[in-house]
């Protein structure tokens, strides 16, 4: 795939940077690098090989799923600049 000075005038707006005229060829050239770096990562022969979500090996602590009440809406509410019956409460922004 190749990438032409329209597409990246284009990628650039959609991403909603602004680009000068002049800078578009610099910009696709280097959208051409970035797709053809990813076509020779296409090429690896990853058969067998396991997804991993880091280079060292994690063991996530576990707890146990137990729904609690927090008992703590007074704590909770003291930080509000308003609260009322037991809630927040926030100005009316809809009319």
């Amino acid at each position: 795939m190749s990438i032409d000075e329209t597409t990246a005038a284009r990628v650039a707006k959609l991403a909603r940077i602004k680009v000068e005229p002049d800078a578009l060829p610099a910009l696709a050239l280097e959208f051409n690098t970035i797709l053809g770096f990813i076509e020779q990562l296409n090429e690896v022969d990853v058969d067998g090989v396991e997804p991993m979500t880091s280079v060292t090996p994690q063991v996530l602590k576990r707890r146990d799923d137990v729904v609690r009440d927090g008992g703590q809406q007074a704590k909770v509410l003291a930080n509000a600049p308003d609260a009322r019956e037991g809630f927040f409460a926030v100005p009316k922004v809809v009319e």
